[in-house]
């Protein structure tokens, strides 16, 4: 008996020890024992700094009230709130310590130099595919070109047990990859450009791919039809990006989507919440023949006709429906010709590309109501395109409008001109508006330098 209770207490050391080293080893990094070199050539941090733009980096590391890459937003999680980093060259309370193999490992595979497991809020699992070049080029500008900033940072407020990091190291196992991305022979180098974008620094799966019970990317390349397919992520919806003919992009050209990543607008949508963080501060910084690439990768994804439904099709009986006559009697109707028909038209169509659609939005056409309640009672961000705020905003309804008639309105958008989203209750509308910070929509573009 002695020897079977030792021999089972010998197996649990062994696996504890192997179970420490697991949790506790550094990811290698083939910056390991690279020297630095310097300062790097101007060349090399211009490039750090586009690369920069194409993660979007400054949208998460920076708020309102701070300087860029500073941390401290607040980013929502099933466990709690947690707070980015703050990734300037300062050395006590930012990135200056770090060598090129530790700026590798927290980026690449979410592993801090003491060994600290980052949450996947850092989407390493997108950015473990971004090239060696890209990498030292990101490390180059963050080291040399951003302002150091005096900024501790903010714990987080998950509780114990569920705060304990070393779970992550078993998590990272079994939900991300390894390797950097791999071009695909049988696709042409602006389809692999596109692909490489989309997948590994601008992390577009983070928000538009739908995540398990575990808050894991159901997918994390083209391989998976889920991948890109839209997704709920912390009031927002995130829709499609595959060719969905309803919730997707499938009724846009290549130039459409090129336009939109461009221009943050084009004859079907303009960019609203996250998006239009991400346009403000990442997309229009990028080069035509980058956004040209990423257009044509997206535009080669199926949809799923099974998941997406009947194509929709316009129904124009809803104009007269906003008749002074008939609107009374409609539900949401006569808040609609008060407070939405001017800018989208009673037709639902908006104003060319200044005012999007409403009639067959992709937002119209989900059942998820997230997305439409967020906007309706915060509001959208200005569009800021070469520095210069747009002039049509989407207000806030936050202080004007009761539960039951952001309810209302929204049912009605949701079910004219052959939308068929669904209805959304005054229940919804409220857990959201006790969910949403009203200042989140604060117009802001951050400059990087």
């Amino acid at each position: 008996m002695n020897k079977i209770i030792l021999s089972i207490v010998c197996i649990i050391v062994v696996v504890a020890a192997g179970l420490g080293w697991f949790v506790t080893r550094l990811p290698s990094s083939p910056f390991d024992n690279v020297a630095d070199t310097g300062m790097p050539s101007e060349e090399l941090l211009q490039y750090g700094e586009y690369v920069a733009r194409q993660g979007d980096c400054v949208a998460c590391h920076s708020t309102p009230q701070s300087k860029p890459f500073a941390g401290g937003l607040e980013m929502g999680t099933p466990l709690g709130s947690i707070f980015a980093t703050n990734i300037t060259p300062d050395k006590q309370a930012g990135i200056g310590n770090y060598t090129l193999a530790d700026f590798d490992r927290a980026v690449r595979h979410g592993v801090s130099p003491d060994g600290t497991r980052l949450y996947p809020a850092m989407p390493y699992p997108s950015y473990v595919k971004m090239s060696d070049d890209d990498v030292r080029a990101l490390y180059a500008y963050f080291m040399h070109r951003v302002a150091p900033v005096e900024a501790e940072n903010r714990d987080t407020d998950i509780k114990w047990p569920m705060n304990m990091r070393w779970p992550l190291a078993l998590w990272n196992a079994v939900f991300t990859e390894r390797g950097t991305y791999t071009a695909k022979s049988s696709q042409d180098e602006m389809w692999n450009r596109g692909a490489y974008l989309v997948q590994a620094a601008g992390h577009c799966g983070s928000c538009h791919t739908p995540r398990g019970l575990a808050m894991n990317e159901l997918a994390l390349d083209d391989g998976s039809p889920l991948y890109l397919s839209g997704a709920l992520l912390d009031g927002w919806y995130a829709p499609s990006l595959r060719n969905d003919f309803n919730t997707g992009l499938g009724r846009w050209s290549e130039d459409d989507v090129y336009a939109f990543l461009k221009n943050g607008r084009n004859q079907h949508a303009v960019v609203f919440g996250s998006m239009a963080e991400a346009f403000n501060n990442s997309t229009q910084f990028m080069t035509d023949p980058d956004l040209k690439a990423i257009a044509h990768y997206l535009k080669s994804l199926p949809g799923d006709p099974q998941r997406d439904g009947t194509p929709w099709q316009y129904d124009d009986t809803t104009v007269a429906s906003l008749s002074v006559s008939n609107r009374r009697n409609i539900p949401g109707a006569q808040t609609f010709a008060a407070k939405c028909g001017f800018c989208h038209g009673s037709n639902g169509r908006g104003q060319n590309q200044w005012i999007p659609p409403l009639a067959g939005s992709a937002s119209s056409l989900i059942k998820e109501t997230a997305s439409q309640i967020n906007v309706t009672l915060n509001g959208s961000s200005r569009v800021v395109a070469d520095g210069i705020p747009d002039n049509y905003r989407m207000p806030s309804y936050r202080d004007q409008l009761k539960d039951e008639e952001i309810a209302d309105v929204l049912s009605f958008v949701r079910s004219s001109w052959g939308n068929r989203g669904g209805s959304v209750t005054a229940e919804e509308v409220k857990a959201l508006r006790e969910h949403t910070d009203p200042t989140s929509s604060n117009p802001i573009v951050l400059q990087m330098r």
